[in-house]
């Protein structure tokens, strides 16, 4: 079964059922995965939102449902490149999204975000695969 990897934003809105439907055809018989970043930027949302117990547990329950993408020598190595190379192009990224492109072209999986401009310089420099609304 295919990998999908989801960005924060879209995991954010498929768990609260928010996810656009243009995107939901992206969904249909693959795997979700979510890179270690999104689970620290959504553990993050949740201590700076003041979850309570119910709403920290749904996220708990849905992490388990995912595959989450480690930073292996793999990622850090893409990491690094991508990174670099956005420096250079005089395109800095911001570190979160530069990690979430990295596990994804690392592993070769594709991207489905609603940030596009946060991703497209990777995918026109590096490989990113971005999927759009269909």
């Amino acid at each position: 079964m295919a990998l999908i990897v989801l960005d924060t934003d879209a995991a954010s809105l498929l768990q609260k059922g928010r996810l656009p439907a243009a995107l939901a055809p992206h969904l249909s018989g693959v795997t979700l995965a979510v890179s270690f970043v999104t689970v620290g930027e959504l553990y993050k949302w949740a201590e700076r939102r003041s979850w309570g117990a119910r709403t920290r547990d749904k996220l708990e329950a849905w992490l388990h449902t995912v595959v989450i993408i480690p930073a292996d020598r793999d990622v850090t190595r893409t990491w690094g490149a991508i990174a670099a190379r956005a420096d250079e192009r005089g395109r800095p990224r911001p570190a979160n999204d530069s990690w979430i492109a990295a596990c994804c072209i690392a592993k070769g999986l594709p991207l489905l975000t609603l940030n596009l401009r946060d991703f497209e310089d990777f995918e026109a420099s590096d490989g990113l695969q971005l999927l759009r609304g269909v």
